[in-house]
Protein backbone atom coordinates (compact mmCIF):
# COMPACT_ATOMS: atom_id res chain seq x y z
CA UNK A 1 0.00 0.00 0.00
CA UNK A 2 1.40 3.41 -0.99
CA UNK A 3 2.40 5.58 1.98
CA UNK A 4 0.54 8.83 2.32
CA UNK A 5 2.72 11.89 1.80
CA UNK A 6 3.06 14.10 4.89
CA UNK A 7 0.96 17.25 4.96
CA UNK A 8 2.74 20.52 4.32
CA UNK A 9 2.77 23.20 7.01
CA UNK A 10 0.24 25.25 4.99
CA UNK A 11 -2.04 22.22 4.62
CA UNK A 12 -1.92 21.50 8.34
CA UNK A 13 -2.67 25.16 9.05
CA UNK A 14 -5.69 25.16 6.69
CA UNK A 15 -6.99 21.88 8.12
CA UNK A 16 -6.76 23.23 11.63
CA UNK A 17 -8.66 26.37 10.68
CA UNK A 18 -11.41 24.40 8.91
CA UNK A 19 -11.85 22.20 11.97
CA UNK A 20 -12.01 25.17 14.35
CA UNK A 21 -14.34 27.08 12.00
CA UNK A 22 -17.11 24.51 12.23
CA UNK A 23 -19.06 26.56 14.76
CA UNK A 24 -17.96 30.02 13.64
CA UNK A 25 -21.11 30.79 11.67
CA UNK A 26 -23.41 29.61 14.46
CA UNK A 27 -21.42 31.69 16.95
CA UNK A 28 -21.88 34.89 14.94
CA UNK A 29 -25.59 34.15 14.47
CA UNK A 30 -25.96 33.80 18.25
CA UNK A 31 -24.29 37.18 18.72
CA UNK A 32 -26.78 38.79 16.35
CA UNK A 33 -29.75 37.08 17.95
CA UNK A 34 -28.69 38.12 21.46
CA UNK A 35 -28.01 41.75 20.52
CA UNK A 36 -30.56 44.34 21.61
CA UNK A 37 -32.44 46.20 18.89
CA UNK A 38 -31.94 49.93 19.41
CA UNK A 39 -34.41 52.36 17.86
CA UNK A 40 -32.67 55.74 18.29
CA UNK A 41 -31.75 57.48 16.12
CA UNK A 42 -32.98 54.63 13.87
CA UNK A 43 -33.13 50.84 14.08
CA UNK A 44 -29.70 49.29 14.60
CA UNK A 45 -27.74 46.81 16.69
CA UNK A 46 -24.26 47.11 18.19
CA UNK A 47 -22.46 43.78 18.19
CA UNK A 48 -20.05 43.03 21.02
CA UNK A 49 -17.41 40.28 20.61
CA UNK A 50 -18.85 38.98 17.35
CA UNK A 51 -16.17 36.25 17.31
CA UNK A 52 -14.15 34.64 20.08
CA UNK A 53 -10.64 36.00 20.76
CA UNK A 54 -8.78 33.16 19.02
CA UNK A 55 -10.63 33.76 15.76
CA UNK A 56 -10.31 37.52 16.07
CA UNK A 57 -6.53 37.20 16.36
CA UNK A 58 -6.47 34.99 13.26
CA UNK A 59 -8.42 37.60 11.33
CA UNK A 60 -6.03 40.38 12.31
CA UNK A 61 -2.99 38.27 11.52
CA UNK A 62 -4.43 37.38 8.10
CA UNK A 63 -5.19 40.92 6.92
CA UNK A 64 -3.73 41.25 3.41
CA UNK A 65 -0.94 43.58 2.38
CA UNK A 66 -2.13 46.96 1.15
CA UNK A 67 -1.04 46.11 -2.40
CA UNK A 68 -3.81 43.50 -2.51
CA UNK A 69 -6.46 46.19 -2.00
CA UNK A 70 -7.94 48.51 -4.61
CA UNK A 71 -8.99 52.13 -4.21
CA UNK A 72 -12.54 52.76 -3.06
CA UNK A 73 -13.23 56.12 -4.63
CA UNK A 74 -15.91 58.37 -3.19
CA UNK A 75 -15.94 62.10 -2.57
CA UNK A 76 -15.18 62.09 1.14
CA UNK A 77 -12.25 59.71 0.74
CA UNK A 78 -10.39 61.59 -1.98
CA UNK A 79 -7.09 63.18 -0.97
CA UNK A 80 -5.31 66.27 -2.36
CA UNK A 81 -2.99 64.04 -4.42
CA UNK A 82 -5.96 62.45 -6.20
CA UNK A 83 -5.81 59.10 -4.41
CA UNK A 84 -8.45 57.62 -2.13
CA UNK A 85 -7.87 57.16 1.61
CA UNK A 86 -10.13 54.09 1.54
CA UNK A 87 -9.04 50.75 0.06
CA UNK A 88 -11.13 47.62 -0.48
CA UNK A 89 -10.61 43.91 -0.96
CA UNK A 90 -13.58 41.73 -1.91
CA UNK A 91 -13.91 38.42 -0.08
CA UNK A 92 -15.37 36.50 -3.01
CA UNK A 93 -13.81 33.02 -3.37
CA UNK A 94 -12.25 33.95 -6.70
CA UNK A 95 -10.54 37.00 -5.17
CA UNK A 96 -9.14 34.93 -2.31
CA UNK A 97 -7.10 33.01 -4.88
CA UNK A 98 -4.79 36.03 -5.06
CA UNK A 99 -3.86 35.74 -1.37
CA UNK A 100 -1.10 33.61 0.19
CA UNK A 101 -2.42 30.21 1.27
CA UNK A 102 -2.37 30.93 5.02
CA UNK A 103 -4.39 34.12 4.59
CA UNK A 104 -6.70 32.45 2.08
CA UNK A 105 -7.52 29.67 4.54
CA UNK A 106 -8.63 32.15 7.20
CA UNK A 107 -10.73 34.38 4.97
CA UNK A 108 -12.31 31.43 3.16
CA UNK A 109 -13.80 30.24 6.45
CA UNK A 110 -14.76 33.73 7.62
CA UNK A 111 -16.44 34.49 4.29
CA UNK A 112 -18.28 31.17 4.37
CA UNK A 113 -19.66 32.00 7.82
CA UNK A 114 -20.64 35.56 6.88
CA UNK A 115 -22.29 34.62 3.59
CA UNK A 116 -24.35 31.85 5.19
CA UNK A 117 -28.15 32.06 4.80
CA UNK A 118 -28.49 31.56 8.57
CA UNK A 119 -26.76 34.88 9.26
CA UNK A 120 -28.86 36.73 6.70
CA UNK A 121 -31.96 35.22 8.29
CA UNK A 122 -30.84 36.40 11.74
CA UNK A 123 -30.44 39.98 10.50
CA UNK A 124 -33.80 39.85 8.70
CA UNK A 125 -35.51 38.71 11.90
CA UNK A 126 -33.77 41.41 13.90
CA UNK A 127 -34.89 44.15 11.49
CA UNK A 128 -38.21 42.58 10.54
CA UNK A 129 -40.34 45.64 11.26
CA UNK A 130 -38.22 48.08 9.24
CA UNK A 131 -37.66 45.69 6.32
CA UNK A 132 -41.32 44.79 5.98
CA UNK A 133 -42.20 48.49 6.12
CA UNK A 134 -39.72 49.28 3.35
CA UNK A 135 -40.44 46.36 1.01
CA UNK A 136 -44.11 45.83 1.79
CA UNK A 137 -43.92 42.07 2.16
CA UNK A 138 -42.98 39.46 4.80
CA UNK A 139 -39.29 38.86 5.47
CA UNK A 140 -39.79 35.22 4.41
CA UNK A 141 -40.21 36.54 0.88
CA UNK A 142 -37.11 38.73 0.98
CA UNK A 143 -33.73 37.47 -0.19
CA UNK A 144 -30.59 39.60 -0.41
CA UNK A 145 -27.16 39.15 -1.99
CA UNK A 146 -24.33 39.47 0.55
CA UNK A 147 -21.21 41.34 -0.61
CA UNK A 148 -18.24 41.10 1.76
CA UNK A 149 -15.41 43.63 1.64
CA UNK A 150 -12.33 44.21 3.77
CA UNK A 151 -11.82 47.97 4.19
CA UNK A 152 -8.61 49.79 5.02
CA UNK A 153 -8.94 53.51 5.78
CA UNK A 154 -5.80 55.64 5.83
CA UNK A 155 -5.39 58.95 7.67
CA UNK A 156 -7.56 61.63 6.09
CA UNK A 157 -10.50 59.33 5.45
CA UNK A 158 -13.95 60.71 6.13
CA UNK A 159 -17.47 60.36 4.85
CA UNK A 160 -20.20 62.89 5.44
CA UNK A 161 -23.74 62.29 6.61
CA UNK A 162 -25.46 59.94 4.17
CA UNK A 163 -28.13 57.25 4.21
CA UNK A 164 -26.58 54.53 1.97
CA UNK A 165 -27.84 53.58 -1.46
CA UNK A 166 -31.27 51.99 -1.62
CA UNK A 167 -29.66 49.21 -3.65
CA UNK A 168 -28.69 47.96 -0.17
CA UNK A 169 -31.16 46.38 2.24
CA UNK A 170 -28.89 45.94 5.29
CA UNK A 171 -25.47 47.38 6.12
CA UNK A 172 -23.15 45.52 8.52
CA UNK A 173 -19.67 46.60 9.57
CA UNK A 174 -17.32 44.62 11.82
CA UNK A 175 -14.56 46.64 13.40
CA UNK A 176 -11.03 45.18 13.32
CA UNK A 177 -8.73 47.34 15.49
CA UNK A 178 -5.82 45.78 17.36
CA UNK A 179 -6.80 47.45 20.65
CA UNK A 180 -9.09 50.13 22.08
CA UNK A 181 -6.85 53.10 21.13
CA UNK A 182 -9.11 53.84 18.12
CA UNK A 183 -12.39 53.78 20.03
CA UNK A 184 -13.17 57.34 18.88
CA UNK A 185 -13.09 56.34 15.18
CA UNK A 186 -16.46 54.60 15.19
CA UNK A 187 -19.39 55.32 12.89
CA UNK A 188 -21.73 58.12 13.95
CA UNK A 189 -25.50 57.63 13.65
CA UNK A 190 -27.49 60.84 13.12
CA UNK A 191 -31.08 61.75 13.84
CA UNK A 192 -31.22 63.70 10.59
CA UNK A 193 -29.11 64.77 7.65
CA UNK A 194 -28.85 68.50 8.32
CA UNK A 195 -29.25 71.12 11.03
CA UNK A 196 -29.86 70.30 14.67
CA UNK A 197 -31.02 66.78 13.83
CA UNK A 198 -27.64 66.03 12.24
CA UNK A 199 -25.92 67.28 15.40
CA UNK A 200 -27.77 64.73 17.54
CA UNK A 201 -25.58 61.67 17.17
CA UNK A 202 -24.88 58.25 18.63
CA UNK A 203 -21.22 57.16 18.38
CA UNK A 204 -20.61 53.44 17.89
CA UNK A 205 -17.19 52.89 19.43
CA UNK A 206 -14.48 51.37 17.26
CA UNK A 207 -13.42 48.59 19.63
CA UNK A 208 -11.92 45.14 18.97
CA UNK A 209 -14.36 42.45 17.77
CA UNK A 210 -17.34 44.81 17.76
CA UNK A 211 -19.53 46.13 14.99
CA UNK A 212 -22.98 47.30 14.04
CA UNK A 213 -25.79 46.66 11.59
CA UNK A 214 -28.83 48.55 10.41
CA UNK A 215 -31.55 48.29 7.75
CA UNK A 216 -31.16 50.86 5.00
CA UNK A 217 -34.21 53.10 5.14
CA UNK A 218 -35.00 56.12 2.97
CA UNK A 219 -34.53 59.39 4.88
CA UNK A 220 -33.78 57.52 8.12
CA UNK A 221 -30.44 55.66 8.22
CA UNK A 222 -28.19 58.72 8.33
CA UNK A 223 -24.59 58.03 9.38
CA UNK A 224 -21.07 59.34 8.92
CA UNK A 225 -17.41 58.91 9.86
CA UNK A 226 -15.40 61.92 11.08
CA UNK A 227 -12.09 62.69 9.40
CA UNK A 228 -9.21 60.59 10.71
CA UNK A 229 -5.73 61.96 11.40
CA UNK A 230 -2.16 60.75 11.13
CA UNK A 231 -2.12 59.97 14.85
CA UNK A 232 -5.21 57.78 14.44
CA UNK A 233 -3.37 55.36 12.16
CA UNK A 234 -5.03 52.90 9.79
CA UNK A 235 -8.67 51.93 10.35
CA UNK A 236 -9.41 48.26 9.54
CA UNK A 237 -12.89 46.79 9.15
CA UNK A 238 -15.04 44.27 7.29
CA UNK A 239 -18.33 45.26 5.70
CA UNK A 240 -21.29 43.16 4.57
CA UNK A 241 -23.70 44.86 2.18
CA UNK A 242 -26.89 42.87 1.73
CA UNK A 243 -27.89 43.96 -1.77
CA UNK A 244 -31.47 44.08 -2.99
CA UNK A 245 -32.29 41.44 -5.60
CA UNK A 246 -36.07 41.65 -5.81
CA UNK A 247 -36.34 41.54 -9.61
CA UNK A 248 -34.64 39.44 -12.30
CA UNK A 249 -32.75 42.57 -13.31
CA UNK A 250 -31.26 43.30 -9.88
CA UNK A 251 -30.47 39.58 -9.41
CA UNK A 252 -28.49 39.63 -12.66
CA UNK A 253 -26.79 42.96 -11.98
CA UNK A 254 -25.14 41.75 -8.77
CA UNK A 255 -23.69 38.70 -10.49
CA UNK A 256 -22.47 40.68 -13.49
CA UNK A 257 -20.82 43.16 -11.14
CA UNK A 258 -19.05 40.26 -9.42
CA UNK A 259 -17.76 38.95 -12.75
CA UNK A 260 -16.57 42.41 -13.81
CA UNK A 261 -14.82 42.96 -10.46
CA UNK A 262 -12.86 39.74 -10.84
CA UNK A 263 -11.56 40.65 -14.29
CA UNK A 264 -10.84 44.23 -13.23
CA UNK A 265 -8.85 42.99 -10.23
CA UNK A 266 -6.94 40.46 -12.35
CA UNK A 267 -6.00 43.10 -14.93
CA UNK A 268 -4.73 45.50 -12.25
CA UNK A 269 -2.58 42.99 -10.39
Amino acid sequence: MKARAPMSADSRHAAGISSDAAGLGAEIVRRVESSALQTWPFDHVYLDEFVRPSWYRRMLDALPETRRYREFRHRGAMQPDGTSARRKFYLYPEHLLFLPSTQRAVWREVARALRAPALQAAFKRKFQGALERRFGRPIERLSFYPVLILLRDFPGYRIGVHGDSLSKAITVQFYLPADDAQAHLGTLLHEGRTGEAAARVLALQFLPATGYAFPVMRHESWHSVAATSETDGVRESLMISYMVQDTPGTWLIERLKRLWLFFAYFLRR
